[in-house]
Order: C-alpha cells, then structure tokens, then sequence
C-alpha cells in the first residue's frame, strides 16, 4: 500500500484526477463531459472475500431518495460496515492513500449485493437540489463530491456499470475501482455522471462503494 498522498484540490472533502493517476494502474476515461477513472486490482482478492462475509452478514434491502414513486428502480441489498472491522480499516486506509481526502468528509462505507435480476436503474449519486429529500440528506455536510466504487467479485453474466452519456461500461472484475467526480470543473452538478447498475443475469454481484461529501460529516 503507498504512503498517503497529500491532497491538493481545493476543498478537503474532494480530490483531483492528478492525485488518483499517481497510483500505478489507474486510468482515466478520455472524455471532456466528467471525471471518470478506474484501476483493476486495487483491491487484493483477500480482502475482497473477507468484506463479503460482512455484507452478507448485516444485509438488509436497498433503499433511495426521490425514487419517484418506483418500487423496483433499486433492487439490491445494502450493508452498512462497522468502522472497528479491520477490513473496513484496511480499506479506509487504501482509500486515503489514494485520495487524500479528508476522512471527515467521508461517509461510512457501504456495501451492496445483487441477485439474479436486481440492478441500480440509470442514476447519478449527487442529490438534486429540487428533490423532495434534499434538505434531509444535505442540510449538514453538503452534497455528495466524489465517488469510489469497488467491484469484490466477477459475476458470471451481467451487472456491469454502464455510463450512458461517454458510452463506457465497466465488467464487474475482483477488486477492481471505479471512481469519479460528481461536478464539473465549475463546481455545478454534472448529470454526464448518470449510471446504471446493470441487471445481474447469473451469479451474484458484491460492490463496496465510498462517498465523500462537502463539509464534514455527522
């Protein structure tokens, strides 16, 4: 694991693509529209059973702001890690190394489990000003700045991570980051982040995600 790399964006509860490209393997999608990398096998395949066994021990079904009213727009379930857990602390530490951002502005990390048939329907992960629970998730640490997204296992068939608006998809992979900026250079929202959760078709998928917020939070 690499020392932690000072971060130099502006604000502590964000990173730059600058800081995320001096880890050996990382990559960054050629698109002027968002910030969107990945780096296969960030995560050793041991680490990535022993967070499995903790979303399956606490899973409960997914919930989500402003769904509109659709009951299946998010079908997965989801598993809140206890910060003591040592894989929780191994991969806390990964992270900062990484990214630098201040541990303040993270939110805990959550775990996500996708059966045959149950995906994430096209969504970006900031929260829009104008929804109804807007005031509720984002009164105290602000809205969501940057994304970290963990694949912990291969998934026989489906569950790839679409990003419609710059055509990429990301295969489910062991250990494998995905990660992006959930604003454009301007700080404004950037709705080129929608992404879909694909449908799993065979086996099942496991996925750690990390969101980081801009104040910190409570």
């Amino acid at each position: 694991m690499s020392t932690p790399t000072p971060n130099l964006a502006a604000n502590p509860g964000e990173t730059r693509a600058e800081i995320l490209l001096r880890h050996a393997g990382m990559r960054r999608v050629p698109s002027p529209r968002l910030t969107l990398l990945d780096c296969p096998a960030f995560l050793p395949p041991d680490l990535c059973t022993r967070l499995i066994r903790l979303i399956d021990k606490d899973r409960r079904p997914s919930t989500i702001a402003d769904s509109d009213g659709d009951n299946y727009f998010r079908t997965s379930e989801t598993c809140d890690l206890e910060a003591s857990e040592p894989a929780v602390q191994d991969l806390e530490a990964r992270l900062f190394a990484l990214n630098g951002i201040n541990s303040a502005h993270g939110e805990p990390l959550q775990g996500q489990r996708y059966e045959v048939g149950q995906e994430f329907k096209p969504h970006t992960d900031f929260f829009e000003p104008n929804g109804a629970d807007f005031a509720r998730y984002c009164s105290t640490a602000g809205n969501r700045t940057w994304t970290f997204m963990i694949y912990l296992n291969e998934v026989e068939a489906g569950g790839a991570t679409r990003f419609k608006v710059v055509k990429k998809t990301f295969q489910p992979e062991i250990g494998k980051l995905v990660c992006w900026d959930n604003h454009r250079e301007d700080g404004s929202l950037n709705t080129a982040t929608l992404h879909h959760g694909m449908k799993v078709r065979k086996g099942v998928k496991y996925v750690i995600t990390k969101w980081y917020r801009e104040k910190p939070w409570r």
